[in-house]
């Protein structure tokens, strides 16, 4: 149990109505309490993977991932949505995000939906790749991510992954070029 999920439950069961550390009163938040975990371990998930696309800590990344996720860039792409290996979208991320290309990945206003053991994560996002050696070194991309979830054993893993363009703007050779 990490810190937060700890302090969380402190909280929650210390500030019950006639809490005493009993069972009752911690068996009574229990799913208010389960609600939240999940809810912060789902959006960590999501913004984790971001931080680890654009470290290239490309093993982290597929951690977070089922064996097999259907995966939809089509707004990007023109490919249509398709389900695929994981190990196949990070080798695509590693393949692409390479050498001198870099990139920042950010994401907010997550909307978390849980049932059971599935969950969906909707954020707005913004990212942006820089790479020099075709005239403006910047591409930048707005929208909104999808990712759903299972839960699979004590943790989650993504087994559905979207983004949704609403706006780019920059150099599409940036975009479509793999880093050198």
């Amino acid at each position: 149990m990490n810190v937060l999920t700890r302090l969380a439950l402190y909280a929650a069961v210390a500030a019950a109505p006639g809490a005493n550390g009993s069972a009752s009163a911690t068996e009574a938040l229990n799913p208010a309490l389960q609600r939240f975990i999940d809810e912060r371990a789902l959006i960590r998930i999501v913004d984790q993977i971001d931080r680890a696309v654009d470290a290239r800590d490309w093993n982290r990344a597929r951690g977070y991932f089922a064996d097999r996720v259907r995966v939809d860039f089509s707004s990007l792409s023109g490919q249509p949505e398709t389900t695929i290996p994981a190990d196949d979208l990070i080798a695509a991320w590693a393949g692409n995000l390479k050498g001198s290309k870099t990139s920042l990945h950010l994401r907010t206003n997550h909307d978390v939906a849980i049932d059971g053991d599935q969950a969906t994560v909707r954020s707005n996002g913004y990212a942006w790749n820089r790479m020099e050696g075709n005239g403006e070194p910047l591409w930048e991309v707005w929208g909104t991510y999808s990712a759903e979830m299972v839960r699979i054993g004590d943790g989650w893993k993504v087994d559905a992954f979207a983004f949704h363009k609403t706006h780019e703007r920059g150099n599409d050779w940036v975009k479509t070029t793999p880093g050198r």
